[in-house]
């Protein structure tokens, strides 16, 4: 069988299990299944997949993925993000759209601590939106700010989808987190300069509003030695000791997560039935991850067996495009996939897929999963069925209807793919703060 005729009936029917609304897990199960039976010779085929998938689970490098999840729980739970708000708040002052702004600040920070984009949309949501709304501004500075922000779960670390990403393609997960930071802070400050330009030349958007009465600079300072850097600490065992070679993302994760405990203990939140309830979830969605990981490594390894692999590399090594557009093409493959597909959908679809043949054009693998990370952001927060838009129209005034959603979110999108085109022409936004880290 030729291999496009055996690529086209694994995807094809991977494609159309998903389409008809079975989960991921599932779609990847049974393509798995029957690809092994038919193309693997029948019980050998499957005695394969097995071994496949026991070895995906027992895969060391994600480990940091339920650690992350645990300390993101934990921390939500505890409620500090509250507290955190209310320091922001009152450092930023009369400045124009404070309250986006603080969405923005805010989106930063829990991104950093809880590695989710759809918990940092729904919390922002809950506590965010209400009194823009109060305050008279327009959906533009209200939802979309949120939703924005929200992505940066996925581009600073710790990242899940990210760990997820380096895992499935055999990275660095070390390196890799560190690759993500300079594009996720990138794009916070694009963020932060369109929120300012646009209320300075549209006022009406974030009307001004009579502040309560302004803290001393000693009581503000207070607060942020008492409610951030604490955080900022936890930010440093994640993501510091990692750069300067000290932990491997595994023991940074977990000392992260020993320390949101720890932190929450000290604030006086930590009890039994948080605890429980912080473990529970972060065993469903850890459970979850892991029956999906194991299908896409099965799923890689069919493609690999029939030929389908080698037969996309040969082709996409044969055209006269540059390196360059080849992967813009792959990035607007992703686009049009990111606008009916889940963003771990595509990851474990395209992964397979998309890395031998970067590897072929002599591309840095860190360097194209960075860039397929923000194209993953940009999914969650694309029309019609991005996920993040729906979190949002969750947690929306009474009234939002889903194309205020779609609306608010285009800006947002468009600054992500101005920030996604200077990381394509300027590999050294990835590339430079992993080249430091100390190995």
């Amino acid at each position: 069988m030729e291999w496009w005729v055996a690529f086209t009936i694994i995807v094809g029917g991977l494609c159309a299990l998903m389409v008809i609304g079975m989960p991921i897990a599932f779609a990847f199960l049974a393509i798995n299944i029957l690809g092994a039976w038919f193309f693997w010779g029948g019980v050998a085929g499957l005695n394969q997949m097995v071994l496949a998938v026991m070895d995906s689970v027992a895969n060391f490098s994600i480990m940091p993925v339920p650690l992350f999840l645990l300390m993101g729980e934990v921390l939500f739970r505890a409620g500090l993000a509250a507290r955190l708000m209310d320091v922001l708040d009152a450092w930023l002052g009369r400045v124009p759209g404070r309250l986006s702004l603080m969405a923005v600040g805010g989106g930063t920070l829990f991104a950093t601590l809880a590695g989710s984009g759809a918990a940092t949309t729904a919390l922002l949501g809950r506590i965010l939106v209400p009194d823009m709304v109060k305050r008279g501004y327009k959906q533009p500075m209200t939802l979309g700010p949120v939703m924005g922000s929200g992505g940066l779960a996925v581009m600073l670390p710790p990242s899940a989808l990210g760990v997820i990403l380096a895992a499935t393609a055999d990275l660095s997960v070390g390196e890799f987190l560190m690759a993500i930071i300079v594009p996720g802070l990138m794009m916070a400050l694009s963020y932060v300069i369109y929120v300012v330009v646009r209320c300075i030349l549209q006022p009406d958007l974030a009307p001004r509003y009579a502040t309560g009465p302004r803290l001393p600079l000693r009581q503000k300072l207070r607060d942020t030695v008492v409610y951030v850097f604490p955080l900022a600490t936890i930010i440093f065992i994640v993501t510091g000791l990692i750069f300067l070679g000290i932990a491997t993302p595994t023991e940074s994760a977990g000392l992260g997560a020993l320390s949101a405990l720890i932190m929450a203990r000290l604030y006086g939140k930590l009890d039994w039935p948080m605890l429980r309830e912080c473990l529970m979830s972060t065993l469903r969605t850890s459970i979850m991850i892991l029956m999906i990981l194991s299908g896409s490594s099965a799923f890689a390894q069919l493609l690999a067996f029939t030929g389908a692999s080698a037969g996309l590399v040969d082709l996409a090594t044969s055209t006269n495009l540059s390196p360059v557009m080849i992967v813009i093409t792959m990035q607007l493959v992703l686009l049009v996939l990111g606008t009916f597909m889940e963003s771990l959908a595509m990851i474990l679809l395209c992964v397979p897929i998309y890395f031998p043949i970067i590897e072929a054009l002599h591309l840095s693998p860190i360097w194209f999963g960075a860039i397929m990370l923000l194209n993953m952001e940009m999914a969650a927060i694309s029309p019609p069925f991005g996920f993040g838009l729906f979190v949002m129209k969750a947690v929306a005034p009474p009234g939002t209807t889903m194309m205020d959603v779609y609306r608010a979110t285009i800006p947002f999108l468009l600054l992500n793919f101005v920030v996604m085109l200077i990381m394509i022409f300027f590999p050294s936004t990835v590339l430079w703060l992993p080249s430091l880290a100390i190995k």
